[in-house]
């Protein structure tokens, strides 16, 4: 294959990856309050990690690196938290967490697959159906325009434009095929954008105040600070985010005929915790794998771990050029509130969908999902119910994902762990619940949702 056609194809892996890639820090900073310059180094320095976690997880070492063609980019599962954090403890704890997270998974990876079990689609399902309601609201904020102290805050221009970005999207999604379906966001985000333009909703200054290169700095928000709450919300979001790379790991597997065992596994587990702690010294995010990314190389045909290292390089290039960061920042509020509720709902849908196939006719299981969205949604809306608890209990309490995550985690362990639940159960139910393997329900999740990409 030449070089050119090799570029080509490491630029298509950019693009179906980059609306995701830059909406996360768009969100979180400006949940956070961020100013403009502020912004364009936080969409830099996370376009860069998101280039060297790649090139830590394609690489294949004795100690890290899975060696497939995988892109890695902070999943969205982690914006609820991460804005939770930083308005609760501060920028330092948000970073403190993402390191600490991110060396609590290198500690754990040669023993996760063992842990893993602990997470069956019941568990992860419900995680990320919470983390995708708990989303839906700051899309819908976005979309009135943002500030609700605006003159123009849920004006009909605002929702105008949040909903014909929404149309876009929905209609080249609808009525493409490819790599055009695959990059259906960054359509409707450039085009919401020129209809902003002409609306007078696009300013170009912080464009043309941002220089050509930088230098990236450590710790160029805050300095990491460590406190229980946030490493414990940001572990458990790390350990969802594993056991859905693990489906990703497997897919890609089977795609490539590259076989892989515990050991390159856990290879794979420790980049992505290595890449969580260099993503907080840098403050920027913690990094997972990008399904949407998989499902191009099913499209394309083309698995070579040669294109995704070339999609590397150039997003860890893209990260020294902060005007080309800072075209991101001229997106009208209310166009990325369109966006939005688009990749808002499609994490929802995600968690729906890995709950279908793990409730079925189980009725325990039912049981643990309705009530891990209930605890996990009720403490999101009203924390301080718990406020009459000791302080130490509250730590558990007061975060609706984390409060939600446990309480799906212990009744998967009562429901479907316990012998003596087992033992009580229908033929058909039992049934049902050893077909659950959490390896095996990755893969055929993953392998299901690239079947439907490509379709």
């Amino acid at each position: 294959m030449n070089k050119a056609k090799l570029a080509t194809l490491g630029i298509q892996h950019l693009l179906a990856m980059y609306a995701g890639a830059i909406l996360v820090p768009i969100i979180i900073g400006g949940a956070l309050g961020f100013n403009a310059a502020q912004m364009t180094y936080l969409v830099s320095i996370d376009i860069m990690m998101c280039g060297i976690a790649t090139l830590l997880q394609v690489m294949r070492g004795k100690a890290f690196g899975i060696g497939l063609p995988i892109v890695l980019g902070c999943t969205f599962t982690a914006v609820t938290p991460i804005i939770t954090i930083g308005t609760g403890h501060g920028l330092g704890a948000i970073y403190g967490s993402i390191i600490a997270s991110g060396l609590i998974i290198i500690l754990i990876s040669g023993f996760f697959g063992h842990l893993v079990k602990f997470f069956p689609p019941i568990v992860t399902g419900s995680v990320v159906t919470i983390i995708g309601l708990t989303l839906i609201p700051v899309a819908f904020n976005n979309a009135a325009g943002g500030d609700a102290t605006s003159k123009d805050y849920a004006s009909a221009e605002n929702v105008i434009l949040a909903f014909a970005t929404m149309l876009i999207i929905i209609l080249v999604y609808r009525f493409s095929t490819g790599f055009v379906r695959s990059i259906a966001i960054l359509i409707g985000l450039v085009a919401g954008s020129v209809i902003g333009g002409f609306m007078g909703k696009v300013d170009f200054t912080n464009v043309a105040n941002a220089s050509w290169l930088h230098v990236v700095k450590p710790f160029y928000f805050a300095t990491p600070t460590f406190e229980i709450v946030p490493i414990v919300t940001m572990t458990l979001v790390a350990l969802v985010s594993l056991v859905e790379s693990t489906g990703s790991y497997f897919a890609l597997s089977n795609m490539t005929n590259t076989p892989i065992d515990q050991k390159a596994l856990a290879r794979g587990y420790r980049s992505e915790g290595l890449a969580s702690i260099i993503g907080g010294i840098f403050n920027s995010f913690p990094y997972t794998a990008f399904s949407q990314n998989v499902g191009l190389m099913q499209m394309t045909g083309v698995k070579k771990r040669s294109v995704i290292v070339i999609t590397g390089f150039m997003l860890v290039a893209l990260g020294f050029l902060p005007k080309i960061a800072a075209l991101t920042t001229v997106i009208p509020t209310s166009v990325l509130g369109g966006a939005m509720i688009v990749m808002f709902g499609t994490v929802m849908s995600q968690g729906v969908k890995m709950l279908a196939v793990a409730i079925g006719h189980n009725e325990g299981n039912a049981m643990i999902v309705a009530c891990s969205l209930g605890m996990g949604l009720g403490v999101t809306v009203l924390p301080e119910i718990f406020k009459v608890l000791p302080e130490s209990v509250q730590l558990l309490t007061s975060n609706g994902i984390v409060a939600g995550s446990l309480t799906a985690i212990v009744l998967n362990i009562v429901f479907n762990m316990i012998p003596w639940k087992r033992e009580a159960m229908s033929t058909e139910a039992q049934a049902e619940l050893d077909a659950i393997n959490p390896r095996k329900q990755a893969v055929e999740f993953s392998q299901k949702e690239l079947t439907e990409k490509q379709a």
